[in-house]
């Protein structure tokens, strides 16, 4: 069974930035595309970033654009969120997903869930 987890969360100020980690296995990583969403306080959960299998495809959210990068190493089964710039609005729990053999990041259509890590960003 695929499984994986975020890590990396923590407290950061305005303007700061985070490195998350999502360390998965159980199957060939190389199969899923894989994807960040995110959860604020009182409000749905909701798309971030996306990267296809090979690494080939990205997408972001308006709101991230120009701020974070997300990529992948196939090697350590890992996909990464770098967060530069980052604002209070940012603050939110953060998920990793994966979809297996396509490239789409629709919360229904995502396969498997990882337990999501806290970023809080202070003013």
């Amino acid at each position: 069974r695929f499984s994986c987890r975020a890590s990396g969360g923590g407290l950061v100020q305005a303007g700061g930035s985070l490195r998350l980690s999502c360390a998965a296995s159980g199957r060939t990583f190389s199969n899923y595309a894989m994807g960040w969403f995110r959860q604020a306080p009182g409000k749905e959960r909701e798309f971030v970033a996306g990267i296809s299998w090979g690494g080939g495809t990205t997408l972001y959210a308006d709101p991230v654009k120009c701020r974070f990068t997300i990529s992948r190493d196939n090697a350590k089964n890992t996909v990464y969120l770098q967060m530069n710039s980052l604002k209070p609005e940012d603050t939110a729990v953060y998920y990793c997903a994966a979809v297996f053999g396509r490239s789409s990041w629709d919360q229904d259509g995502m396969d498997y869930w990882g337990k999501g890590t806290l970023v809080t960003v202070s003013s």
